[in-house]
């Protein structure tokens, strides 16, 4: 079956999650992704985490499927024109080195359009391409710190903490973020404290203790609060002005959800879950990750996969987030060992003969 992307060839210059996790989402649905990596270390990440069976890290290897690694050093002039006859016979640079850095090697946009008019060059930044602090090295957390999110992330008086994922490299939802909470700010001149759990525009809307395990609670709207109240056996809370609507600013926060903390300490879990379910309101356990992984909704949608890695062995990862219809995505190969691809790739897409390889490789131009 066909894949979407299957003529677009992107020459990755990435490394650890923010570019390699894009173009993981393109080589799923069919690029061609080259990763190229520099000789001796290659990708900074191949040093996160533990290291698996042959020396590989569960950090890199479910971030670099369906990928091709070679190995160039763009500081040697033969390598440099070796990754430019490349842009030539490609549609997309993508590269998330500090700002500069591609430009001051000589193999900058300007140099690579130079080659290819049409080439695509996404490059990924901590802070932008201008600005004072353009020039920053930036990591995750770097960014959760200077964004404002650490500062209202933690348990209320205690110090802000980093979220448990690289939320900012991955970005799955950055924007709404930012916009609910500067959009807060500007209204009402308030600087946001950590709130644990909860959510200053809602309520309840957090985590509560049950006799057997806490219970994830989301009452987003007045009808559900009308239904809510009744099911967990105390109506009287419905119509009471102090918790009548979700946007009043003198709710009595405390008040509320201690009384309501109280009821789900009467029931188990499970007990809670049957009964909210079934009336309809949004309620879910707080698990772990073996628990997310043996979650019968995962096992159902067949979201973790299995790929066979050369070193590694047997290796279980998300598969394709997005599911198109007639052209879905695939998880076909696993992540590239150091250089794996170099010869196949310059052979294949330059032409290059064995001997020219040979030479390349002698004179330190790739690996």
């Amino acid at each position: 079956m066909q894949l979407p992307l299957e003529d677009v060839k992107v020459l990755e210059l990435s490394h650890t999650l923010a570019g390699p996790y894009c173009s993981t989402m393109l080589a799923d649905y069919g690029s061609q992704v080259i990763k190229i990596e520099r000789p001796g270390s290659g990708d900074i990440a191949r040093g996160w985490g533990t290291p698996m069976p042959g020396g590989e890290t569960a950090y890199f290897v479910s971030v670099h499927r369906n990928k091709k690694g070679v190995v160039i050093d763009l500081k040697h002039p033969q390598g440099k024109e070796i990754f430019l006859r490349m842009v030539e016979r490609s549609d997309v640079v993508l590269e998330n080195f500090r700002v500069g850095v591609l430009s001051r090697l000589g193999i900058g946009y300007d140099a690579a359009r130079q080659r290819n008019p049409g080439i695509i060059y996404c490059s990924i930044s901590g802070f932008g391409q201008d600005g004072p602090y353009r020039d920053r090295t930036v990591l995750d957390l770097i960014l959760q710190a200077e964004s404002g999110m650490i500062s209202v992330t933690g348990e209320a008086g205690g110090s802000g903490v980093r979220a448990g994922v690289s939320i900012a490299d991955m970005g799955a939802s950055m924007n709404a973020a930012f916009g609910i909470m500067f959009g807060d700010y500007f209204a009402s001149g308030e600087i946001p404290r950590p709130m644990g759990t909860t959510y200053k525009s809602l309520l309840p809307y957090q985590t509560f203790r049950t006799r057997t395990r806490d219970l994830a609670l989301a009452v987003a709207s007045e009808k559900l609060w009308k239904v809510f109240c009744p099911v967990i056996g105390c109506p009287e809370l419905a119509d009471a002005p102090r918790y009548r609507s979700n946007g009043d600013p003198i709710l009595k926060r405390k008040s509320l959800v201690s009384t309501l903390q109280q009821v789900f300490l009467t029931r188990t879990y499970e007990e809670w879950e049957e009964l909210l379910v079934e009336n309809g309101i949004p309620v879910g356990a707080i698990n772990n990750l073996a628990e997310v992984a043996e979650h019968p909704q995962v096992k159902a949608r067949g979201t973790l996969i299995e790929i066979e890695h050369p070193r590694a062995g047997k290796l279980r990862m998300p598969g394709v987030p997005v599911r198109l219809s007639d052209t879905p995505g695939s998880v076909r190969t696993p992540a590239p060992t150091l250089g794996q691809h170099t010869d196949e790739v310059l052979r294949d897409l330059l032409g290059l003969s064995e001997r020219e390889i040979a030479t390349l490789r002698s004179a330190g131009a790739v690996a």
